[in-house]
């Protein structure tokens, strides 16, 4: 069903695209794909890069630093919880009991233990993750993406520095947004100040799911290729319409995005990215059959068809505690016991290992990642609550030094007792390992010179 408007008025920001041209099922909900274009952006302090790309392992909900990365095996019940530890390839270095994966591969890894925002929400601590910049006010839930608080992700800023390959751009977000109950999404996912251009492609999918199709890169099945060449001729009709009308910002974005949608039908690589029907059934079993860890086999396809940073969200599942999330507020030992840690101790092992067996783990830095940890003490409901003063990270690969633990925590793992780390230098780190200075500029709506990023590089772990 196609939809053309013949009055001659101008499209204003609140345009809806379906009313212009209602083209259904070409990109990610449409021809929808086209507002994520990028254009280089202005850029200092290049320097060679050690990794190529990155994937963004992210746990949102907040994992537990006591039954992940920084265990108190000698603290009380009340704290250090119900489970046991065991040694790592790492000489010193003892994890959760519920890791035995992860924990032989810990030589790679470098481990941050006293990470933290000081934010108690998920949305604005979220925020601070994911763009190095402490929310205004801090500790706010359900917070909008809105000004002031609108500095871009990561994913934002490589896309303003690194142009796209091969058809697929610099940045993409699977399998879903970040969200709060009700739906609302965390600050920090799109490119804020950049300007839409610059967002994180964001592909809503299942990788599990046994049909598994991307919709921007294939045709319905209604749809015969004739009938895609006379929808494109239509919307070559919409851009005469808006030629007619005094063209705003919004109708340029539109049909420049349109068109980088009906491209990436089109594209041999981005196809090749999405086949995982290529792979292996014993290698798709490795990882796992959850959304999330085919999620992250999908990430470590699309990193070898030359992405530069993937961020793998974790999705909640349904009829399990909690939500089936890492927000363990009740139930936080049979959550993670039967669930969250399995999931997250196979996929993430079967990510590097499959990394580094395909020569890509020295060009591709891995980066474990949750909004923020959970409280020393158990809660009533026999949970952990949120905990934004101290909780611990890893990284892995693409120019990481491997076996090492950076920074410690009190003997609850409540405050940083030195090696304090903040979002700003974990980001000001990773695009180090890319290639960029921290000082390195991008630039606002007006023109004005920012840098990346204003923490430190970790040089512990570099």
């Amino acid at each position: 069903m196609f939809k053309i408007l013949d009055e001659a008025v101008a499209p204003t920001a609140g345009m809806n695209r379906r009313v212009w041209m209602g083209i259904g099922g070409i990109g990610l909900g449409g021809l929808s794909l086209g507002h994520l274009l990028a254009s280089q952006a202005r850029a200092t302090g290049k320097r060679p890069a050690k990794a190529k790309s990155v994937i963004i392992f992210g746990l949102n909900g907040g994992p537990a630093q006591h039954e992940t990365w920084d265990p108190k095996p000698n603290a009380p019940a009340e704290i250090r919880g119900q489970f046991g530890t065991i040694a790592t390839r790492t000489p010193g270095l003892r994890v959760c009991e519920l890791m035995p994966r992860t924990a032989f591969l810990t030589h790679k890894l470098a481990v941050l233990r006293a990470v933290a925002t000081n934010d108690n929400a998920h949305s604005s601590s979220g925020y601070q993750m994911l763009t190095g910049v402490p929310h205004a006010p801090l500790s706010q839930e359900s917070s909008a993406p809105r000004a002031p608080n609108n500095w871009p992700s990561m994913g934002a800023m490589l896309r303003a520095l690194r142009p796209e390959t091969g058809g697929l751009p610099s940045a993409i977000t699977i399998p879903e947004h970040i969200w709060n109950d009700g739906n609302f999404p965390w600050p920090g996912q799109d490119a804020g100040f950049l300007g839409t251009r610059y967002n994180p492609w964001l592909i809503h999918c299942d990788p599990s799911d046994p049909s598994f199709r991307v919709p921007s890169l294939s045709l319905p099945g209604e749809v015969p290729p004739l009938r895609f060449d006379e929808r494109r001729s239509l919307l070559e009709q919409v851009n005469h319409h808006f030629d007619g009308a005094q063209r705003t910002a919004t109708s340029e974005s539109f049909s420049q995005h349109a068109r980088k949608a009906s491209q990436l039908i089109h594209s041999p690589a981005a196809r090749r990215a999405f086949d995982l029907e290529s792979e292996s059934p014993a290698l798709r079993e490795r990882y796992g059959n959850s959304r999330f860890a085919q999620s992250c086999l999908l990430a470590r396809r699309l990193v070898e068809s030359g992405v530069g940073l993937v961020q793998i969200n974790w999705t909640r599942i349904k009829d399990q505690p909690n939500g089936g999330g890492w927000d363990t507020h009740s139930k936080h030992n049979e959550a993670i016991r039967s669930l969250l840690m399995p999931i997250m101790d196979r996929a993430f092992s079967a990510l590097i290992e499959d990394l580094e067996i395909r020569g890509l783990l020295d060009e591709t830095l891995v980066v474990w990642f949750g909004e923020f940890g959970r409280t020393p003490r158990f809660n009533k409901e026999g949970g952990r609550d949120h905990w934004g003063s101290c909780f611990s990270l890893a990284l892995a690969g693409g120019g990481i030094q491997g076996g090492v633990v950076y920074g410690s925590s009190d003997k609850s793992a409540a405050f940083p007792m030195d090696g304090r780390v903040e979002p700003c230098d974990l980001i000001a780190t990773i695009f180090h390992c890319l290639g960029y200075a921290p000082d390195t500029e991008i630039r606002d709506s007006l023109d004005r010179p920012l840098p990346l990023s204003r923490g430190q590089v970790i040089q512990a772990i570099v």
